[in-house]
Formats: C-alpha cells, structure tokens, sequence
C-alpha cells in the first residue's frame, strides 16, 4: 500500500481552517440585531366608480344648491292653482292647499329648478329660481272694494302645514334664517305676495326667520325720533339687509316699494312706503342681531 502524502494531508487542512476562520468573521451578532416585522404594504382604498366615474374624493368647497325658501301666494282658488302652476309656464316646488283638509302638493322635485320667482334679487344673488325652493300658498289674496283694498286672511291650519313644510326645507339644506322670503322680498318692485295677512311672525316664533324684538326697537325708536336718518341711510340699511334698492338718496317710488315690502313684513299694521322712526328702529335692530351672529 501506498503511503499517503503528509504534505497535501497538511496543505487541506491547513486551506479548512483558514475558510473556517473566513465563516466566522462573518458571523452576525444577534445580542445586538433588532427583529422589525416587515411593514405591510399601503393599499389605496377602493374608489367608488359609477359609470366610469370615480366618486371616493369630495372637494371641500361646496354646499347645497338650494340656498333660499320664497314664499308665494297664489291669488286664485285651489283648483285653478292647481291647473296654472302644473300646466302653464309658472310653477313651484309645492303648493300647500286651503281647502279642508289641508293638502300639500309637490309640482316640482327639489333637485329641478321650478319658475316662480322671476326677476328677483337678494343680497347680490339674482334670478333666485336656480338656487331657491318655491311654495306657493293659496290664498285669494286682495280685493280691491269702495272702502278700500281688502287682504284675505290665511286659515290656522294652512300655516301650520307652511311652517312644518318650511322647517323640513330649512333643516335638509340648511337654510339661513335671513335666506327665508317672500315673493316680495326678492322682487319689491313687482310683487307684493304673500302680502300683510301672512303671519311673519309666526315663522319667527317657531325660530325660521329673524325678527326685530319689541324691546330693542324701543330702545332704539328714542333716537330715531329725536334725529330721523335721511334716505340714504333707509337706502343703505335696506341694501344691507339684502334688499335690491336704488342708492340715490332720493325717496322715489323705488324706495318707496322696498319700504312698504319690508313693513309689510314687519309692521303689516302699517305698510304705506314712509321711513318712520319705528321702521328705522326696526331695520336696525335686524341688522345689529344680524352682525352679531
């Protein structure tokens, strides 16, 4: 047999321990290594497509489309409200009935705009039938006899249906106090509906509308009677307060009919266009509750 080579014998294990000594060198140091788990991946949320449109991101600046709530009324029965405002080139939202019981009809959905305010203007907006939802009340509204004109009055029972009709508009869209009118309001040139027999007061009763407490225009009717502002201060409150008024300083028939829209409102004892103390303190009184908010 032959004798093995002591040589390459030493040579091999010399190479072995030199690799073993490489490995070991290499070795990490776990007293010192941290197990972090792996972080899992960032899924985006799934879009809401409809259509092929993606609806999951909502802009922050928006709000409703309906931004007012005018109050009309019709002038003519309830069968011939009925017939003008569903087949003729007038229409509303609703119109709420007079006849017993009282019946609440919906001639327009909400998300359509109907045609009844017309050329109107509040606070700067102007043709008010895009952003508004209209109600139409029936109610005969005036006659004119030898002793007078005379105003028909609105049953109980027709304006506790306007009120809980209104409060569910308002509260749905939010609708601010002050963004709830008449027809006169917006269009005091034109229109005198729903005239000095709709209870105004009763809508701020039941906390729609804002009102001129008796108390703070007293306060203030001292004032004004001792210095009564001149027209251009009734021009600029008025304009303030978001009716659509000439600013001349002149007391021409304009300014006349902004006034007797807002008395009619407010003081429907006494509607004839004249900027008195008590109208003055009124106005004030709105605009100061108004700025306070």
């Amino acid at each position: 047999m032959k004798k093995p080579n002591t040589s390459n014998i030493y040579a091999l294990m010399a190479a072995l321990s030199i690799f073993l000594s490489g490995c070991a060198s290499t070795t990490v140091n776990t007293a010192t290594t941290v197990n972090t788990p792996p972080k899992p991946a960032i899924k985006a949320a799934e879009p809401y497509i409809e259509n092929g449109i993606d609806k999951s991101i909502f802009a922050k600046s928006q709000e409703e489309r309906v931004q007012f709530i005018i109050l009309h009324y019709t002038a003519i029965d309830q069968p011939t409200s009925l017939r003008a405002l569903s087949e003729q080139g007038v229409s509303a939202h609703y119109l709420v009935g007079d006849e017993d019981p009282i019946k609440v009809w919906q001639l327009v959905p909400e998300n359509r705009m109907s045609y009844h305010a017309g050329l109107s203007e509040w606070k700067g907006y102007s043709r008010l039938n895009a952003s508004s939802i209209g109600i139409e009340i029936v109610n005969q509204g005036f006659k004119d006899t030898p002793e007078g004109r005379i105003y028909f009055p609105f049953p109980q029972v027709q304006i506790d249906r306007v009120i809980t009709l209104v409060k569910d508009i308002s509260a749905r869209y939010q609708i601010r106090p002050e963004y709830i009118l008449g027809h006169s309001d917006i269009a005091p040139q034109r229109k005198s509906d729903p005239g000095p027999m709709f209870p105004w007061k009763q809508l701020a009763d039941a906390g729609l509308i804002p009102w001129p407490q008796p108390e703070e225009v007293a306060q203030r009717m001292t004032a004004f009677e001792l210095q009564l502002p001149d027209v251009k201060w009734f021009q600029q409150k008025l304009a303030q307060y978001g009716y659509g008024i000439p600013q001349s300083g002149v007391l021409d028939a304009a300014t006349r009919s902004v006034l007797v829209a807002f008395q009619t409102k407010y003081r429907p004892a006494k509607f004839d266009g004249t900027p008195d103390a008590e109208t003055a303190a009124m106005l004030d009184t709105l605009l100061a509750n108004l700025k306070a908010k």
